[in-house]
């Protein structure tokens, strides 16, 4: 188990965590600036926090308390970068030696090495440069190097993020291979929540140096706890809500009263996914959660169509959001169109 307990002031703001990792990989989710990144270096001994306490259950990285910061080369932490950080004047092989304590025989640092050129589909590059490989090559070598002395934690924050789509996805694959054999801690720093959603097994979202609880990541897609998971999440749709009964609260910005699976406790908001609301025939207007809207826009994307509505007669009303498969092209502007708020795919919070 990890444990990450700290606060560090800064120029702008303070950042304050309180979180613990189990086995497995836990990505890092948040906007810009709000303490991701400086959570890893705190970890890996690059910045020193103001208090507080970050030990595994094998060792003692930093206690303020008993005045514990271990250096980061005493930490048996590995760190990929965001622009790999190789060394531009090594060639690759030299590079990934980089990550070896210099207490082990020559020939033992060759096989280990040897080992991981093949480990990482890096066999012929050896004498080759940084400069030389493509990005989803850098990046094997940077991960190889982080990984080559089997750190106790495993620290990546945005490896795939300068790679090209297709790139980014056969690298997420590569990963998961890779750590699938690994048994240290893994924390993964994402913009992409699909990326997240792929490969981590647990989410930790950040907030202005704040960080909510972990969560799986069906949890914290299928229900957000809060306004800031359900919108860095991409949920599209959320109003203001206030709760009626057990089973039944009122939508402010979309005029609706909508049945829901359960409502035990006073809320602030309402949420749906846009692939979630369905059109519905005009004669559907009874069934629950179903109300009229008039299309405003609709934008074609390469697989499905993004279609904005708005309630008919309903002043203020919040616009909605809602997919459509790119079949579905009898869709236009300024008609009219029902649709229906399964139950089972709103949450509150």
């Amino acid at each position: 188990m990890l444990k990450v307990q700290f606060e560090k002031k800064l120029p702008n703001f303070n950042i304050s965590v309180d979180f613990t990792v189990g086995k497995g990989m836990l990505g890092i989710l948040g906007p810009s600036g709000s303490g991701k990144s400086m959570t890893l270096k705190s970890i890996a001994g690059l910045e020193k926090p103001h208090s507080g306490l970050i030990k595994t259950n094998e060792c003692t990285l930093y206690d303020s308390e008993n005045n514990i910061f271990l250096k980061p080369q005493n930490r048996n932490v590995g760190y990929v970068f965001q622009n790999y950080a190789l060394m531009p004047h090594m060639n690759i092989i030299d590079n990934i030696k980089l990550g070896i304590k210099n207490n082990k025989r020559k020939n033992d640092i060759n096989t280990l090495c040897s080992e991981y050129i093949e480990r990482f589909k890096l066999n012929n590059l050896e004498k080759k440069y940084p400069w030389q490989l493509s990005g989803g090559q850098q990046q094997r070598v940077a991960l190889a190097r982080a990984l080559i002395t089997n750190p106790r934690i495993l620290l990546l924050d945005e490896p795939f993020s300068a790679l090209d789509h297709h790139l980014r996805l056969n690298m997420q694959k590569e990963l998961k291979s890779i750590l699938n054999s690994y048994d240290g801690y893994v924390l993964f720093v994402t913009h992409d929540i699909e990326e997240a959603y792929r490969i981590c097994d647990n989410i930790l979202v950040f907030e202005n140096g704040l960080n909510f609880p972990v969560r799986s990541r069906n949890q914290l897609f299928d229900t957000p706890g809060n306004l800031t998971e359900a919108t860095i999440t991409g949920c599209k749709n959320i109003s203001k809500a206030t709760r009626i009964s057990s089973h039944k609260i009122y939508a402010e910005d979309w005029h609706m009263e909508l049945n829901v699976q359960s409502c035990e406790k006073d809320i602030a908001y309402v949420g749906i996914r846009a692939h979630y609301i369905n059109p519905v025939s005009d004669n559907s207007m009874k069934e629950l959660n179903t109300d009229l809207f008039l299309i405003e826009n609709i934008i074609e994307n390469p697989f499905d169509l993004t279609i904005y509505a708005r309630q008919v007669n309903k002043e203020n009303s919040a616009q909605i959001t809602f997919f459509m498969p790119k079949n579905n092209l009898y869709f236009k502007i300024h008609e009219k169109i029902h649709l229906n708020f399964p139950k089972e795919s709103l949450f509150v919070f």
